[in-house]
Order: C-alpha cells, then structure tokens, then sequence
C-alpha cells in the first residue's frame, strides 16, 4: 500500500488574497488555479517549495457556516507545520514579508520552532527538526 496526503483543504475569504500571502508572503509555489465554472470555483493548490508532497487547497468558504472557521480549523492549537532545512533563513525571509510571530524562536529537543498567525489566524509552527 502507497498512501501519502496530497492536499489539506485550507478554508479563505478570498482566493487571491490567500494566495499573495502564501506564494508572495511564504514562498510557496503556485501549483494550479483553474475556474470551475459548474461550481463557480477555483481549484487553488499552493504548497511548500522542496521536495515535500502535501500542498493546501484554498478553497473559498461558500456558507457562513464555512466562514465561521476560516482563521481558526483548529480551535486556537497550532494546525499545520512549515518544515525546513533552514529555520533562520526562512524565519528571517518571513520576518521580512510582515508574518507575524506569535511564539519567538526557540531551542527544543525536536529542534528549533516558531509559531506564527497566517493571513487569517490560523496557527502554524516553522520548524527544523533536528537535535
């Protein structure tokens, strides 16, 4: 059996904005958007650049039962982790950009983590695993 995740639905407002702040603001790379006109949606995957294999559908919330969880999927606990192999590169290119910090970098037994506020709220950790 070959199981892997290929795409986390990531619920936005709006599609371009969600994807300058994921392709400008984080670096990712724009995989797809294409106009589905039988649902009136786009089909928005961006995802990490490297060799990972899990990208993020944007997908626009269409209820207000929807938009009631854009910036909080996982009630307030951190919902996704941004590995790389070069925590301060990357912390730095994003401190840059404006991404907002909510935990300050630190030392753990896994490696080295920060947590910072996506566009919408969501919480995410950039991490480099590591000793």
């Amino acid at each position: 059996m070959d199981q892997r995740l290929a795409h986390i639905a990531l619920v936005v407002k709006d599609y371009d904005e969600a994807i300058a702040f994921y392709v400008g603001t984080l670096g990712f790379e724009l995989v797809e958007d294409t106009y589905q006109p039988e649902q009136d949606k786009r089909w928005v995957i961006v995802r990490p650049r490297g060799s990972g294999t899990a990208s993020l559908l944007l997908a626009r919330a269409s209820t207000d039962h929807q938009a009631d969880y854009i910036g909080d999927q996982a009630g307030g606990r951190v919902f996704l982790f941004l590995q790389t192999d070069d925590f301060w590169r990357d912390y730095e290119a994003m401190t840059a950009k404006g991404v907002e910090w909510v935990r300050e970098p630190k030392e753990a037994g896994y490696g080295t983590v920060a947590v910072f506020r996506d566009l919408y709220g969501n919480l995410w950790d950039l991490v480099e695993f590591g000793g």
